[in-house]
């Protein structure tokens, strides 16, 4: 029975949650947070009852029903108690200074929409192929496949793309215009209309929803304070589930208001049709009656998929007004990498080392540690900035031949920098016991805390979101940083 659509997923639930298991690790928390209990009810309770008057209204009840009017008023009524009770909570279960972000509220607003006009409109589809194409259940999924296939290609490609070139707000605008012209392609089919038209409509709008459901996630990653960044991200998802839900409720209402008119049309005397839109017992009338049937049928769909690509329309119209910023993860500057969605606690630290560790990966250190010299204009090779570093990161003298070996470099080419580096009078040589030992000047103690200030701004360039100033163990940790960068010598070229 229908129930097997949910059992069938029970397996596939616990793949995945003995895969989170395996393979996600979660920082240890330093502190018990606050949970909001009350707001998390409250906000329940809205779009529980937000969802149930838009389903039930006009169908299982009048619009007038103390039913409907009920479940409105507890709407409102938890809206209200939800922003009361966001607005003194410690941690907020969606915080509402968010909401005066306005990539934020162009986010959720597109979202919305297209959760609404997607799962609200894509879900008569199998139903139109099984009715009006008499196609069984199973090959009527297979054949929405195109759908699922275009978000797959876009997605990745929008990606790729995003990833190369920083830019993102181009993909909503193209996204929701290309969803807008499936949906009006989709209210085009009839009765005559093939399954691979079906399919190729659906396609193209599985690549405009590719564009744009990820890269609104995106855009709100990377407008937000990193302790907003998991709401924020969650939030924008939450708009969409909520759209589509109500989707489904008002497309609903749509569609059975217009097939009862059409029907009526042409059967006044409806007896001998079907209650309900039931494939099988369609498949069994007359065949005068069937075809009338399927014709008020594709005809009832037409104002569904009419309204959803007029909605589609306005979001396009929305995502214009999504603000681009430039990407704080950019592959570009320095191999960074990602960033991370990172709480305000210790595990803020433990991310910014891993940052820092990336931006002087062994293997890319040599081209690091040039462009940070050329920035804070010191003008030595980088490998007399690490021999530099290395001498004024000693507490003593620091021996000459300890040096040629950490360095990895040829003791002449080694002698050689040290040298060049003692007529600049950045260090000088002393001798020892065994040989000589190297000390830095201040000349030299100068030019290292210059450069290691300028490897700092660069890190809270990457890290601004987290209010380095306003914290007194990220500024630490980044002084810290900015001094080991060069902990290891670099590998030669």
């Amino acid at each position: 029975s229908w129930r097997w659509i949910f059992y069938g997923n029970l397996p596939l639930g616990l793949v995945a949650g003995a895969a989170i298991g395996w393979a996600v690790r979660a920082p240890v928390s330093t502190r018990r947070p606050v949970i909001d209990y009350a707001g998390s009810a409250a906000l329940a309770i809205a779009l529980t009852s937000i969802v149930l008057f838009t389903s039930l209204g006009g169908h299982s009840f009048a619009w007038g029903s103390p039913e409907i009017i009920g479940l409105i008023a507890l709407s409102l009524l938890s809206v209200a108690a939800f922003v009361w009770i966001e607005r003194r909570a410690a941690e907020p279960v969606l915080p509402l200074p968010l909401f005066a972000n306005p990539t934020f509220v162009v986010s959720c607003a597109v979202g919305f929409i297209v959760g609404l006009a997607m799962f609200g409109s894509v879900t008569y589809m199998p139903l139109y192929l099984q009715v009006v194409k008499g196609v069984s259940p199973a090959t009527a999924g297979m054949q929405l496949t195109p759908m699922m296939g275009g978000v797959l290609l876009t997605s990745i490609a929008s990606g790729q793309i995003i990833t190369r070139t920083g830019r993102y707000k181009v993909f909503p605008i193209l996204g929701t215009a290309i969803m807008t012209l499936g949906l009006f392609l989709l209210s085009t089919l009839g009765t005559q209309s093939s399954t691979w038209l079906a399919s190729g409509y659906m396609m193209i709008l599985g690549l405009g929803l590719g564009m744009v459901m990820q890269v609104l996630v995106l855009a709100v990653q990377n407008s937000v304070d990193f302790r907003n960044l998991g709401v924020a991200t969650s939030g924008t998802t939450l708009f969409r589930s909520t759209g589509g839900s109500i989707g489904v409720s008002l497309f609903g209402a749509i569609f059975a208001a217009s097939l009862a008119s059409q029907l009526a049309e042409r059967f006044p005397n409806r007896a001998a049709l079907p209650e309900s839109a039931d494939p099988m017992a369609i498949a069994q009338l007359p065949a005068a009656l069937r075809e009338g049937y399927l014709e008020a049928f594709t005809h009832a769909l037409h104002p569904v998929f009419l309204s959803a690509s007029a909605i589609g329309a306005f979001a396009f119209l929305l995502s214009w007004f999504l603000r681009e910023a430039p990407l704080r993860s950019d592959t570009r500057a320095d191999s960074i990498g990602e960033s991370f969605a990172v709480p305000r606690t210790a595990t803020s630290l433990e991310e910014l080392e891993t940052i820092a560790q990336r931006l002087a990966r062994r293997e890319n250190r040599w081209e690091v540690i040039a462009r940070m010299a050329g920035r804070s204009g010191v003008e030595l090779a980088p490998d007399e900035i690490w021999l530099l570093a290395s001498v004024c990161r000693s507490d003593a003298a620091m021996s000459l031949d300890t040096l040629i070996i950490q360095s990895n470099l040829p003791a002449a080419t080694v002698h050689d920098r040290i040298a060049r580096m003692e007529a600049r009078s950045i260090v000088s040589t002393i001798p020892d016991g065994m040989g000589q030992s190297v000390v830095a000047t201040d000349q030299g103690r100068a030019l290292f805390d210059q450069l290691a200030s300028g490897y700092r701004r660069q890190l809270e360039h990457y890290i601004s979101r987290w209010e380095p100033e306003e914290r007194e163990d990220v500024a630490q940790t980044l002084s810290l940083l900015a001094r080991e960068l060069m902990a290891e010598a670099p590998v030669a070229r």
